[in-house]
């Protein structure tokens, strides 16, 4: 069954804002994707924000917060951002239900102003994925939600926030995941099989293009002239493992690294390259907008993404279709990724295998149009398929069910 003019209501902390381009912006991918396959369904994003007063820097990472708008558009979508109050040390706890006490006040105003919603699209299990279960209910409104990493792989093993995620996985509608390593984890928390569907992560095949062999070395010159070109792309935190990345470098003198990204972690590893006396062969680019990394990728030898647990990580597939193959850490649904040669090799995650595994790869590297080409299996358009169907079978039962 499928239904026309879908009201949909994405709700999700990770979406980007007007003062940080690269937050979640993989959430809002999939629905800009979702919505030009399907034009008749009408979008609307909630995407809550952490209450932060203070846009002083001295602040860090929790400034950002306070600059953010109330209300916004980003490609014709647009996206309220109603602001919850988080509580130091005891915050993890208290955020589902304080984030869920915006997220009603957000929706009800909407509905005073005429607005409807026939399903809502949610995403992370924790805490957002509890927030809106909570509404969802009180609103009567059916809900799905989509398990992106951490929320299924890392916070259940806290005891009462996994008791809170296995109550979602029973209230909601339809279940996600960007890959089959989670929900495999799901379902081993008890999500019901049937009714969780994986849905990958597409790429953008037009953002990211590729270069042959003979372009990429023509726009390496504009970097460096004379090494290969490591690319590794990421928030920088522990898990993200750029750490591992630096200390596998210093045994490849032909090589430099260059680290897309910013975090909390940005001195650190600047303390480390200079401790290994590394700084004319790191270069530390800061956050880049998709348009801009993607020079990068088509410029590098190789890209490695280090991390400790990903769901469904983008930054392969934004590598592979830019005809940059990938040295990757073999954790949760990374194998699902990178599942041939022409894709990269997969490592295990410590400096020296990732060291030999740049090696192997730089001796004997794929053919950069193979790799595009092994990427273009990934288009968001089977995404948007399962997407569409998911929410049409869910108002259709709904419809029914008065």
């Amino acid at each position: 069954m499928q239904v026309d003019n879908i009201k949909l209501l994405t709700i999700s902390s990770l979406y980007p804002n007007n003062r940080d381009f690269k937050h979640g912006v993989f959430v809002e991918t999939r629905l800009r994707n979702l919505v030009k396959d399907y034009p008749k369904i009408t979008p609307c994003v909630i995407a809550p924000v952490p209450w932060f007063p203070f846009k002083n820097t001295c602040f860090g990472e929790y400034a950002r917060f306070a600059g953010v708008k109330t209300k916004e558009e980003r490609h014709g979508i647009t996206i309220y951002h109603p602001k919850y109050l988080v509580i130091p040390k005891i915050g993890m706890l208290l955020t589902p239900w304080l984030m869920a006490h915006s997220i009603k006040r957000c929706i009800k105003r909407l509905q005073l102003q005429g607005q409807k919603f026939d399903v809502i699209d949610g995403h992370y299990f924790y805490p957002d994925g509890v927030a809106i279960a909570k509404v969802a209910e009180e609103l009567n409104i059916p809900f799905t939600c989509t398990a992106r990493g951490t929320d299924i792989n890392l916070i259940p093993q806290q005891e009462k926030p996994k008791r809170l995620i296995q109550s979602v996985f029973k209230k909601a509608d339809h279940l996600m995941a960007v890959c089959k390593a989670l929900k495999d984890e799901m379902v081993s928390l008890g999500a019901n099989e049937n009714k969780t569907s994986v849905l990958r992560n597409g790429v953008d095949l037009s953002l990211f293009t590729p270069s042959d062999e003979a372009t990429q070395r023509q726009l390496k010159k504009e970097h460096l002239a004379d090494k290969k070109l490591i690319l590794s792309v990421g928030w920088l935190i522990e898990r993200k493992g750029h750490f591992l990345v630096i200390d596998a470098i210093k045994n490849l003198p032909d090589c430099h690294l260059m680290i897309a990204g910013d975090g909390p972690d940005k001195q650190k590893l600047e303390q480390q390259v200079k401790q290994l006396k590394l700084t004319d062969r790191v270069s530390f680019l800061g956050a880049l907008p998709q348009a801009k990394l993607s020079q990068y990728y088509r410029s590098a030898d190789a890209l490695v993404l280090a991390s400790s647990r990903e769901g469904w990580a983008n930054v392969l597939l934004e590598s592979m279709a830019s005809g940059t193959p990938v040295v990757a850490a073999n954790i949760w649904g990374t194998p699902e990724v990178v599942a041939s040669p022409e894709a990269g090799i997969l490592v295990e995650r410590d400096s020296a295998s990732i060291e030999q595994g740049i090696k192997t790869l730089l001796n004997n590297p794929p053919n950069r149009l193979q790799t595009r080409l092994y990427a273009e299996q990934f288009s968001w358009a089977e995404t948007s398929d399962k997407q569409y169907q998911i929410f049409s079978s869910i108002i259709d039962g709904n419809q029914h069910d008065r």
